[in-house]
């Protein structure tokens, strides 16, 4: 080599190893006291953060260089406080080491509680400046299962208090019993719970996390510039908004998306019977802890649990509903039918099986007057195992439409006759304007008869309970000329879309009535092509789609006031006492999986399918990349792996919403409501075919004349 290219190759590599020596020696680097299992470590390591870790605080002080900073970590939360002397404290504020604090059993000058208060529907709310733009005062944030210690101090930076709002203390805080979660002391910046688990915990949003955590980090190490390029979270979408999908996306979703009945255990088994029917209890309050994945999975015979409650704990387990639903066994029956033929996967059409004959024969949901054909409670199916002597007539439409989608899948007509009898049951106790009302119990049906029903003129323009039971009707008429059916749903239709929109009554908002209107809007137009039955179903479906944003997700709408069920709460008191919508205003980013995206996404196929218009197409496949990307991803909370939560917020691309409704918040599942309707909508797309379709060889006429005779005898027809 020539010497002068030898001595510069010397000069270039000594210069090198002196810039990156001196780049690492001005790097931020962080002292921790924690295990390398905490978030914390594991996200500075994600990002490439200097670290020092030591096992003890005295340790950690006492290695810490002066002027540093050194955060202290609770990993012992929330059975162990926090133990640090004060003479360790002495020893860092001489040092002038700036020290972070969780969960702290003691700290000098400071009248800390002995006790542990185990928290709720409590939420987060900033109430300092310190944070920036990005979280104003009043902010809002999410700590799952808090566990805080009382104490009290002047101006503390985020406070934890039962407030009302979607990411708002929209009502402030005046009234509100609070807790400091975070606060500044001398050269300190204590936490009394354990802000460390924000992955673990899965805390939300994640956003919002992220800024209080480069705060907390600059303020501890001093440098202003510290910034967190990745987030750890260990529940996620499936795909980020713009990231491009792999062509078996869609395949993978429903794969995914049906393992997921299994990763969470929902199919009672016989070794667990007894525990789920502790928790489910009488009903009305079915919640425990999730089902242990060492317990099996059922064969469909004991039916399938609801789904997971919007409570999550501490350690970001989840809640659970043990409950039985009727619809929730026709739906997911269907689920199951459908993969099964789409998967080439037999196992799951025997559990598909199981569950129909669960419904039909093997529970009280079909059984006593409901099986009496001289009952006028006949052919109803119950609500739930519980209350066998309820008939939601919107439970039962999608028990039934669920069932003839089964049938579909499974190549057999072996429930014909029990759908037919579910259809004509509710048909014969519809008023004379075509509309039913929200439910009836068996005790009114036995003292008064189904002609009663049949006779009054009612009118209730609430598609969240008419609307998918007038198109089982419709449906039904579809397959047999049965002229009634079509006279008495066109008139309720026709009522329903003169009052619309300031006369409809709304549920959780005004969109998921818009979601219900469009199914039996389409089936109409099926079964009676007219331009006026056009006109209506365009109309829905245009204001519908007014708010489907870039991404494919349905805005969520609150109606008027005065016509809603389940309006925001309407005090900080309020805030989890009962049902509610997700959002707390209109213009919030907000999705809804339960009540609206899930409806809407199959009756918006199935409006595509018999216009043609391209337009419906075109929000149709928007709303399915939507839903495949927001498809929930864990690999450490294996029961939430391929599910739906009920909201998300597509502005954040983010899990988070108003959490107030009682048993069904935000990060609510439902095994039929939410997974099945995706589920086979998905197929359906993949298939290339509407439910209209699947369902066209139906040989439901055969018994259609036997049915009629039983339901109607030789009265009024």
């Amino acid at each position: 080599m020539d010497m002068r290219r030898f001595v510069k190759s010397l000069i270039l590599c000594f210069l090198f190893f002196a810039t990156t020596a001196y780049s690492q020696s001005e790097r931020t680097r962080i002292n921790l006291c924690c295990n390398t299992k905490n978030d914390l470590y594991v996200l500075l390591h994600k990002n490439d953060v200097a670290m020092t870790v030591y096992s003890t605080p005295r340790q950690a002080i006492s290695h810490a260089m002066k002027g540093t900073g050194v955060l202290i970590l609770a990993d012992s939360y929330p059975g162990h406080k926090t133990s640090i002397s004060s003479q360790l404290l002495g020893i860092a504020k001489k040092k002038g080491i700036r020290l972070y604090i969780e969960y702290p059993a003691s700290l000098p000058g400071m009248n800390i509680q002995d006790t542990i208060v185990a928290t709720r529907f409590e939420r987060g709310v900033v109430v300092s400046d310190v944070f920036g733009e990005n979280l104003k005062p009043m902010s809002i944030l999410g700590i799952n299962g808090c566990h805080v210690i009382p104490v009290n101090v002047k101006d503390p930076l985020i406070v934890l208090g039962r407030v009302a709002g979607f990411d708002e203390a929209i009502y402030g805080l005046d009234g509100v019993k609070t807790y400091p979660l975070l606060f500044r002391k001398g050269n300190m910046l204590v936490a009394m719970t354990r802000l460390s688990s924000f992955a673990t915990g899965r805390y939300e949003p994640e956003a919002y996390w992220k800024t209080v955590w480069q705060y907390i980090l600059s303020w501890v190490s001093g440098d202003k510039a510290i910034r967190l390029n990745h987030w750890l979270s260990y529940a996620s979408p499936m795909y980020g908004r713009n990231a491009p999908l792999p062509p078996n996306a869609m395949r993978t979703c429903i794969r995914k998306g049906v393992q997921w009945f299994f990763n969470g255990h929902f199919f009672v088994a016989p070794s667990w019977e007894k525990m789920y029917l502790k928790y489910q209890g009488n009903g009305t309050s079915p919640y425990g802890p999730p089902v242990k994945s060492s317990w099996p999975n059922g064969d469909g015979s004991l039916g399938i649990l609801e789904g997971q409650a919007s409570h999550i704990y501490y350690n970001g387990t989840q809640e659970y509903r043990y409950w039985v639903r009727s619809d929730n066994q026709g739906q997911v029956a269907y689920a199951l039918a459908a993969a099964g033929n789409y998967l080439h996967r037999r196992s799951y059409s025997k559990i598909a099986t199981n569950l129909a004959n669960f419904i039909f024969y093997h529970s009280d949901l079909r059984a006593g007057p409901k099986n009496d054909k001289g009952s006028p409670a006949f052919g109803l199916i119950g609500w739930a195992v519980t209350h066998p002597w309820v008939f939601y007539e919107d439970d039962n439409a999608r028990v039934l439409l669920g069932m003839i989608g089964a049938e579909a899948y499974l190549k057999t007509d072996r429930w014909d006759k029990k759908i037919a009898e579910g259809i004509m049951a509710n048909f014969r106790t519809t008023g004379r304007e075509g509309f039913r009302g929200s439910w009836i119990s068996q005790d009114s049906l036995l003292k008064y008869g189904w002609k009663h029903f049949w006779d009054l003129k009612i009118v209730d323009p609430n598609p969240h309970y008419e609307a998918w039971m007038w198109a089982c009707y419709l449906w039904l008429y579809g397959k047999t000329g049965y002229e009634p059916l079509l006279t008495r749903t066109e008139d309720a239709i026709r009522t329903t879309m003169q009052d619309y929109p300031g006369k409809w009554i709304w549920s959780n908002g005004l969109q998921q009535e818009r979601a219900r209107m469009i199914l039996p809007l389409a089936w109409l137009v099926r079964v009676d092509n007219t331009p006026q039955h056009r006109k209506w179903l365009n109309e829905m479906v245009s204001d519908l789609l007014k708010y489907q944003a870039p991404c494919g997700a349905i805005r969520e709408e609150l109606g008027p006031p005065a016509n809603g069920l389940y309006g925001p709460p309407k005090s900080n008191q309020a805030y989890g006492t009962a049902e509610a919508p997700l959002i707390f205003k209109n213009g919030e980013p907000v999705a809804d999986m339960l009540y609206t995206d899930n409806f809407a996404f199959f009756g918006l196929n199935e409006a595509a399918h018999v216009t043609g218009n391209k337009r419906y197409a075109a929000a149709v496949r928007k709303l399915a990349d939507f839903l495949v990307r927001i498809q929930v991803k864990s690999a450490k909370y294996e029961d939430l792996d391929g599910g739906w939560f009920r909201a998300f917020d597509y502005g954040l691309w983010d899990y988070w919403a108003s959490n107030s409704d009682a048993g069904w918040g935000a990060w609510s599942t439902n095994t039929g409501w939410i997974q099945s309707w995706i589920i086979c909508t998905d197929i359906l797309l993949e298939e290339h075919q509407s439910f209209w379709s699947l369902t066209q060889k139906s040989k439901i006429n055969d018994i259609m004349p036997q049915t009629v005779r039983i339901m109607f005898g030789s009265g009024t027809k």
